[in-house]
């Protein structure tokens, strides 16, 4: 059993480090119009492995296996369609002959780079496939999480604070149009590179946020899916057209997260909240990586989002102590930020600076001036912040009843065992 489960956490990681890049891969060759052939290939190719890896034991290379897999199902299932690509040769015919230009190798004793530097570019190349302007606005981003990051769609929607059936529709609607419009897979012209970069900039946003704070699942932080995000924003900001301020900022704002990486949960897995981390463990080289990036994006004739939100990550990483942090100049950065974007959660945070300078109760006040936020109504982190306030303040009753809605919409178990101690804790309160 304990083997099965362990295949079974294999899967599910090479599922979100791998099946994004295999995808890309496969659609260079096939076309953006096949991206549907390309993921049923992969996820064909992930079913094997969960069939055949407990009896046949995991390959050396289970990477290379999944890519060498997933090829051979699309090309299965495109000679049984008999496709042909404008009169030209075959699809399969044009498939072999690209794999024929790559090192010979086994599946299951190749190395990881045998097929690695094959896939780098192209998943740059399908987020900016994924971002033309001629997908619908709402539906580019969560095509690029669902292609690249390998995000399910309750991911997504819990991402836009969006509901799953409109996600669906959203994702059918980018694909018809992808292929409706013949969209290709291919370099994009460095002049069009610009227009499309706002996109591709919220995509790796909300790549790195779902594998901060996951939204599902039985980890808190999926460090590979941020360390992904990381890369490429890397890859945009030092590319000589894309390399914008901006670029920077992101680039700056993730460092600045991923520096807490090491102290976000105890040994148990349990979350640790900020003033409850040891602040020596947190990654130095990470906090200067990010500060040269900030130095960077400082560049600017404008500020963005992304520059308010790496300073109010920068105020967090140089803080000495949670006590030191200066939340006069984080409330002041989350005004700045409204304005620019003002956003249910943008508010819900600014809440809590607001609570941190002037006290709990002037956070509710902030909380209440959001009304009836559908956006924020299956959002488990607004009743936990009220019951956190309530708590504060002495108002057990009120805590206990907020935290127990909180415990009811979270889907992470991290956070539903996080939540359920705090209520545990009020449980010997009386009203």
């Amino acid at each position: 059993m304990s083997e099965a489960r362990d295949i079974d956490g294999l899967v599910d990681h090479l599922f979100r480090h791998r099946s994004g890049a295999i995808v890309s891969s496969l659609t260079r060759v096939f076309g953006p119009a096949d991206l549907a052939l390309a993921e049923d290939a992969v996820q064909d190719a992930l079913e094997k492995a969960l069939r055949q890896w407990p009896f046949r034991g995991v390959p050396a290379n289970p990477g290379g296996w999944l890519f060498t897999v997933a090829r051979n199902a699309a090309l299965d299932r495109l000679r049984r369609r008999g496709t042909r690509r404008d009169g030209e040769s075959s699809v399969v015919e044009l498939m072999e002959a690209r794999l024929a230009r790559l090192p010979e190798h086994a599946p299951e004793h190749a190395p990881e780079h045998a097929y690695d530097c094959e896939i780098v570019d192209d998943q740059l190349a399908m987020i900016f496939t994924c971002c033309h302007p001629g997908i619908p606005a709402d539906a580019r981003i969560a095509l690029t999480l669902k292609t690249v990051g390998g995000f399910g769609i309750r991911e997504i929607a819990a991402g836009f604070l969006a509901g799953e059936s409109t996600i669906a529709q959203r994702l059918t609607r980018a694909k018809r149009r992808i292929r409706e419009a013949k969209i290709p897979f291919a370099r994009v012209d460095p002049e069009l590179l610009p227009e499309r970069l706002p996109s591709v900039h919220d995509v790796l946003y909300l790549m790195f946020n779902e594998g901060y704070t996951a939204h599902d699942g039985d980890h808190l932080v999926r460090r590979d899916i941020c360390a992904e995000a990381l890369r490429l924003a890397e890859l945009i900001a030092d590319h000589p057209v894309t390399g914008t301020p901006e670029a920077h900022a992101l680039c700056a704002l993730f460092c600045f997260q991923a520096a807490r990486f090491p102290t976000r949960q105890d040994d148990a897995g349990a979350l640790l909240l900020l003033a409850d981390q040891d602040r020596a463990a947190w990654d130095g080289s990470m906090i200067s990586r990010g500060a040269v990036r900030l130095e960077l994006a400082a560049a600017a004739d404008r500020l963005t989002p992304f520059h308010i939100e790496a300073g109010i990550a920068s105020c967090h990483a140089v803080a000495p102590s949670f006590e030191a942090t200066d939340w006069r100049a984080i409330l002041a950065y989350y005004d700045r930020l409204t304005a620019l974007r003002d956003s249910p959660v943008v508010a819900l945070n600014r809440a809590v600076a607001v609570a941190m300078c002037d006290g709990p109760a002037a956070g509710l006040a902030a909380l209440d001036a959001l009304g009836d936020c559908p956006q924020l109504a299956a959002y488990y982190l607004l009743p936990a912040t009220r019951g956190e306030f309530n708590r504060r303040l002495g108002d057990h009753a009120a805590a206990r009843r907020f935290l127990t809605q909180a415990i009811k919409l979270a889907h992470s178990d991290p956070a539903r065992r996080f939540l359920k101690q705090r209520l545990d804790g009020l449980q010997s309160h009386g009203s």
